[in-house]
């Protein structure tokens, strides 16, 4: 009995481990929501962080996405061809310039375009 418990326990660790890999669909869906009310609106942004909204989003998205979204990209998708699935953000057009992400060749640290 105890082999059997140590042998399921050992396959839903390795099976769970590889789910916080993955494309992140809802967490990075309320990182757009997130990223879209503060151009439209930084005060009520500021309000749904203090509040808080966004913190409990975000919460809530990574367990969906752990046991939901990152397991079907994972063993169903990506790990048996190697490649991984990618996220499309949501494009918000800047009302006050942008900064622009740290990976990008142009992007500088907190310059404003």
């Amino acid at each position: 009995m105890r082999r059997l418990a140590l042998a399921l326990g050992l396959v839903s660790a390795i099976a769970l481990t590889s789910c916080a890999a993955g494309p992140h669909q809802l967490k990075r869906t309320v990182d757009d929501l997130d990223q879209k009310t503060y151009v439209n609106s930084p005060w009520l942004s500021g309000v749904l962080w203090f509040v808080p909204v966004f913190p409990l989003l975000h919460f809530f998205a990574a367990i969906g996405d752990f046991f939901v979204v990152d397991a079907y990209s994972f063993w169903i998708k990506d790990a048996w061809d190697g490649k991984g699935t990618g996220f499309k953000h949501f494009e918000v057009t800047p009302t006050d310039g942008q900064m622009r992400s740290l990976m990008l060749d142009d992007g500088k640290f907190l310059e404003i375009k």
